[in-house]
């Protein structure tokens, strides 16, 4: 079904509507979808047809203790100086990284012996006033994450996640070190880059405190396993591990090594599952269990990362529509368990606008504000401006506007049926339109360069910043 699914978005997307016969003019239904594939290739591809634009420069690049290296975005040559890295940068970084790592390890292992099985005393430093009186509320809706990220000095990642597996017991369950995971755990949160705006460990973190509040729904709760919890929060925060801040189009367009190896197919989220699966393997967290367990557990996770390609929007919808259509999802099938957590991380990437206006408006100036990073870096080398990163041309409402309707919308709606009657879904809906409405007044009043100093001025005619204790 799923591979009818994506030829059946494949032919949509590629009718010619030209051809149409001005007496048989395609059904409503049929428009929405076209604009919405024509709306993915822009954003993914970066052309309305489908197609890549391509280009002649390289990136030479700086390396970093990650599988991979880090894309360095102040240095840009051409093809002919790929690989010319100095090797005292790579000794220099790599020194400073495994240090930093030392000191970090030294200070959990330094006599902080748990007292009973099973229990995390190791994290009890980092339990402290405000951030464990947040933590007794992580499965509300309006969880503030970058308050939690302060409150956590800067370990939101690592401190929910050994909260999260502590309260499904999962330590217990799978057998688990707690040294070894804390170690996965904190080599995770120190992959992600710091200096991007919206891919860094935080949104890793607001992913996973998405992703815990849809496992409790009603529809899902009573019917997944240890390991499909397992499986859902180890990929909600590894899902974009290592992401070097800019899109697939610009390193297949700078002919970027990734890119290659790939095979300019989902290359970052490839990406991030086989770095998530080398920091499994470094740390030992499953050596334990029977190499077919552990090597299962890994290519589950490729699954759900993979899922959250936004180039395979289509194909996973359509899948999930044709499944709430036809009243066939039966969640005792383990392959219907994997497909709905598909679904569910799918959400929880894209679940910005359906936060309370305050944070839901942070994130979207954040993931603009590095995509106009990547557009400043392709301008200054004159590279094609990819879509939705000219700052000039394209301002923040008119990009979550769009995101907003051809991504978010008709993902939620579906949602919303299958979890109905939800609580939960109904407010995310409802804030999704009320944030919707916000950012359709300030396309209309502001230029892309007054939203950033004015948006606070709308939390009160859109949103009021505050929002409702969701179970």
């Amino acid at each position: 079904m799923r591979l009818a699914a994506g030829s059946l978005a494949r032919s949509c997307g590629a009718r010619d509507m030209k051809t149409v016969s001005t007496r048989l003019m395609p059904s409503p239904s049929v428009v929405i979808h076209e604009r919405r594939t024509r709306w993915l290739n822009v954003l993914f591809n970066g052309r309305a047809d489908g197609r890549l634009n391509t280009g002649h420069a390289g990136v030479l690049l700086a390396e970093r203790r990650g599988s991979y290296p880090l894309i360095d975005l102040r240095i840009l040559k051409t093809s002919a100086q790929q690989g010319e890295v100095e090797s005292g940068t790579r000794r220099k970084i790599k020194r400073l990284l495994s240090f930093q790592r030392y000191c970090h390890a030294s200070r959990l292992l330094r006599g902080l012996v748990p007292h009973t099985p099973g229990s995390l005393h190791l994290l009890d430093d980092d339990y402290l006033g405000q951030a464990a009186h947040m933590l007794s509320k992580v499965g509300t809706w309006n969880f503030d994450i970058f308050l939690f990220d302060r409150l956590t000095n800067g370990n939101s990642l690592v401190t929910l996640m050994c909260h999260l597996f502590n309260v499904y017991g999962l330590i217990h369950h799978f057998q688990l070190d707690m040294v070894k995971l804390h170690r996965f755990l904190g080599m995770v949160q120190q992959d992600y880059h710091s200096q991007n705006p919206y891919h860094n460990a935080v949104h890793a973190a607001d992913v996973t405190q998405a992703m815990y509040c849809y496992l409790k729904e009603p529809k899902l709760a009573e019917q997944l396993t240890p390991l499909d919890v397992f499986l859902g929060l180890m990929a909600a925060a590894a899902h974009d591990v290592d992401h070097p801040g800019v899109n697939q189009p610009f390193l297949i367009k700078t002919r970027h090594h990734l890119a290659s190896l790939y095979q300019n197919t989902s290359v970052l989220e490839s990406h991030h599952w086989r770095s998530t699966v080398g920091m499994l393997r470094e740390s030992g967290l499953l050596s334990h269990l029977p190499a077919d367990m552990s090597q299962d557990m890994e290519q589950q996770l490729g699954s759900l990362i993979l899922a959250t390609d936004i180039s395979r929007q289509n194909e996973f919808l359509l899948t999930f529509r044709d499944h709430l259509d036809n009243q066939d999802l039966d969640l005792q099938l383990a392959s219907h368990r994997h497909f709905i957590l598909q679904i569910a991380l799918k959400c929880a990437d894209v679940c910005n606008p359906c936060r309370v206006w305050e944070l839901s408006r942070q994130w979207s100036e954040r993931v603009c504000e590095e995509f106009y990073r990547q557009g400043d870096l392709e301008r200054k080398f004159d590279l094609e401006i990819s879509p939705l990163c000219n700052k000039q041309a394209d301002s923040v409402p008119a990009i979550q506007i769009g995101f907003i309707s051809y991504i978010v919308e008709p993902l939620f709606e579906e949602w919303h049926r299958f979890t109905k009657p939800s609580l939960l879904s109904q407010t995310m809906l409802d804030h999704l339109h009320k944030n919707k409405v916000c950012w359709s007044r300030l396309r209309c009043t502001h230029t892309p360069s007054d939203v950033h100093s004015d948006t606070e001025e709308n939390t009160a005619e859109g949103g009021d910043g505050e929002g409702e204790d969701i179970p």
